[in-house]
This record gives C-alpha cells, sequence and structure tokens, in this order.
C-alpha cells in the first residue's frame, strides 16, 4: 500500500527511530504529525524539517484524549519507553516500576485512545526491544516482553479493520544515548558488536525502514519484527 497522502502520527519522533520514520515517510508523500515531550527539542524539529510538531506529554491521558480530540490517522507509531541496566536486585523498585511503566501501560494507555481515531485499514506499530538479560536489564526486559504481548493479542481484537505490529531493535546509537560521552558511545558500539553475528551496529536508516514495511504491507499483523543483527541467536 502506498503511503501518498496518508496522514501519519510519530508519538516520540523528533530524534532516532521516530525521526527517521517521519523523514522517510514525508519522501513518499504522506502527511506526517510528529509529537515530541520536549518543546524546544519539537520547535527545531519542525523548523528543520518542515514537518508538523506537536509538543505534549504523551504518558498524560488528558493531553492525549485533548489531542486526538478532533483527529484520525491512517497509521500511528510510538517509539515510547527507554532503557535500563541492572538486574532484580541491584536495581531499585522504582526505576524497575517506573521502566515498565513508561514501557508498557504508557503504550497499552496510547493505544486504547488511539484506536479510536485510526481510520479503517489503519495500523499501529509499537516499539519493543532485542537483546539484554533478565539480570542486566531487569525492568526493561518485562517491559519488551509485555509490548509482544500486547501486540500479539491486539492483533486479534483490531481485526479486521485494523492492524497492530511491533519492531524490535536492539541496542543502536540514538538520541536515547545524548547524555553519553562520543568515545563512550564508541566503546558500547564496539563492546556489543562483538556479540552480535552480523558484528555491527545497526544503523538509524534500517531500523526506521522496518516501521515503512510494516505500514505498508496490509497482510501483517500482531507480529513483532526484529531488526536486531540476530543478537538473541
Amino acid at each position: 500500500m502506498k503511503l501518498t497522502n496518508k496522514k501519519i502520527l510519530i508519538v516520540g519522533g523528533t530524534s532516532g527511530f521516530g525521526k527517521q520514520v517521519a523523514l522517510d515517510a514525508k519522501k513518499l508523500d504522506a502527511k506526517v504529525t510528529v509529537i515530541g515531550h520536549d518543546f524546544d527539542r519539537t520547535k527545531k524539529f519542525a523548523e528543520e524539517t518542515d514537518i508538523a510538531g506537536i509538543a505534549l506529554n504523551a504518558q498524560n491521558k488528558s493531553d492525549l484524549e485533548n489531542f486526538f480530540d478532533d483527529k484520525n490517522f491512517d497509521h500511528i507509531v510510538s517509539t515510547l519507553g527507554g532503557a535500563m541496566g541492572g538486574g532484580f536486585l541491584d536495581s531499585s523498585m522504582e526505576l524497575i516500576r517506573k521502566t515498565i511503566e513508561d514501557k508498557f501501560f504508557a503504550n497499552l494507555q496510547l493505544v486504547k485512545i488511539a484506536a479510536k481515531h485510526l481510520n479503517k485499514s489503519g495500523s499501529m506499530i509499537l516499539t519493543s526491544g532485542s537483546g539484554g538479560h533478565p539480570y542486566d536489564a531487569s525492568g526493561a526486559i518485562i517491559g519488551n516482553q509485555a509490548i509482544n504481548t500486547l501486540v500479539a493479542g491486539l492483533g486479534v481484537e483490531l481485526a479486521p479493520d485494523k492492524r497492530i505490529n511491533a519492531v524490535s531493535p536492539t541496542w543502536t546509537p540514538t538520541g536515547l544515548w545524548r547524555d553519553m560521552s562520543s568515545e563512550a558511545v564508541q566503546k558500547q558500539v564496539s563492546d556489543f558488536s562483538s556479540g552480535v553475528p552480523l558484528k555491527r551496529v545497526a544503523t538509524i536508516e534500517e531500523v526506521a525502514s522496518a516501521y515503512l514495511y510494516l505500514m505498508q504491507n496490509d497482510f501483517v499483523t500482531g507480529q513483532v519484527l526484529r531488526v536486531d543483527g540476530g543478537v538473541d541467536l
């Protein structure tokens, strides 16, 4: 299915995967809107890309409901959620709970609101994650597994008129790591690549292409598309 004139919303799209999806969708003549949490970053993104940018807290139920009140979309992409390091015993309850909240419950709330504003034959695409272990990424692993379960359930609940899938990247150098020094990022790239069958990390463009594929293929639903270099093999 072509994306020409399709209305696409990207939640968390001012940097990283979301930004690249927005740029790629625009090249395909889609009508793109991006939601960002940070006002200044969202404003800068909109000025630089000529893509509509809205700054709001996508984890706030009232803000989301007000945003969707008079809008419908053909495709909705969410990159909500973050990462964490640490196992169950050496991480605080607060950190584990927040990581799961930010990943699973924030996306569940978004889906419950957005599904009512998704056009017939439309789709939603969430972001899961591959790699890591329960002993060194406890809350993040639970959040990702919960996203996978959510997508499987909603694939049936939303059918036959609407679809939902997830993209599951592994560690990729994006804006999520903007607080790391360039030296620390390069070390992480080197260390991570050594444990991946393809011996490298993904590019942002490679991961973004998976979201576009899931928008365009009308016969894929309830699936998790892993773009991870075989990290879990």
